[in-house]
């Protein structure tokens, strides 16, 4: 099994979310796209890890950032995993597997990916520090944008490197920031249980809906702007299903079912 087809294997099991608009981008940006999103579930592993504590998530987060800031063109597969070996019976294949991740990108944006993720993991460990301490909106859009807009840049960055397509920057955020609103409010009671709260001091559930529902009309702005092609082709997939977990989490559902992700997925894209 090639690399690339791996990877997609990998995407399969871990989001059906990003593995069906990702399966259908064309040769190149598949791969750019594969190696952005693996590289940040590598580092999303370490973050949310049940049976690591926070000082050590924080220093292995440093460590994989470093790693992938010291990449050349003839960093290795192994050069990208120093020091994670250690951790190697508890930690999962697709974060013991980021060097593969990092080098499955095209050679000519592949350093982006290693930015991107490098700097997101960076963020993580601060907020590993912190245990996630969120007390004001403000800190949710620091939160949101260090594991989520970023992510919107980053993907502008490999539309603009595919074929030139420009997009609105501040939407790019929004279209993130939406996403992980989304992921928040899903997961809200799951994260108590591990002693998190991302939502501010005051807030309800139903202001977190309102918050997500604000940055999901940036990627609203940001999807409508986008012309034919495979960036515009890739957003509205995940946009939909974000909308779609809204719809049915305020008729008492923890999520979509199967069948709802099939429906919605047929309904963008004809």
């Amino acid at each position: 099994m090639t690399l690339r087809n791996n990877a997609l294997k990998i995407l399969k099991e871990t989001s059906r979310t990003f593995y069906i608009p990702i399966s259908r981008l064309p040769d190149g940006l598949q791969e750019a796209v594969s190696s952005a999103y693996l590289c940040m579930r590598a580092i999303d592993e370490v973050e949310d890890h049940p049976q690591l504590d926070n000082f050590t998530k924080a220093k292995l987060l440093r460590r994989m950032s470093l790693n992938l800031q010291s990449g050349t063109e003839n960093t290795s597969i192994e050069n990208f995993s120093v020091g994670l070996m250690h951790y190697n019976a508890i930690l999962p294949d697709v974060t013991l597997r980021v060097g593969e991740w990092a080098l499955l990108a095209p050679n000519s944006i592949a350093p982006r990916v290693w930015d991107a993720t490098a700097a997101m993991a960076d963020r993580m460990a601060y907020w590993a520090e912190n245990n996630w301490t969120i007390n004001t909106e403000a800190n949710l859009d620091q939160y949101t944008f260090s594991v989520a807009g970023a992510v919107g840049l980053l993907l502008s960055d490999l539309w603009a490197w595919y074929d030139g397509t420009q997009t609105n920057r501040t939407y790019a955020i929004g279209f993130g920031r939406g996403l992980q609103a989304v992921n928040i409010v899903r997961n809200h009671r799951e994260d108590l249980k591990r002693g998190v709260n991302f939502l501010p001091q005051g807030w309800l559930e139903q202001d977190v809906h309102q918050y997500a529902r604000r940055n999901l009309t940036l990627a609203d702005y940001y999807t409508k702007s986008l012309p034919p092609g495979p960036a515009l082709n890739f957003c509205k997939i995940p946009l939909a299903l974000a909308y779609g977990t809204l719809e049915v989490m305020a008729l008492g559902k923890k999520k979509l079912s199967r069948s709802d992700v099939i429906a919605l997925v047929q309904q963008v894209t004809g």
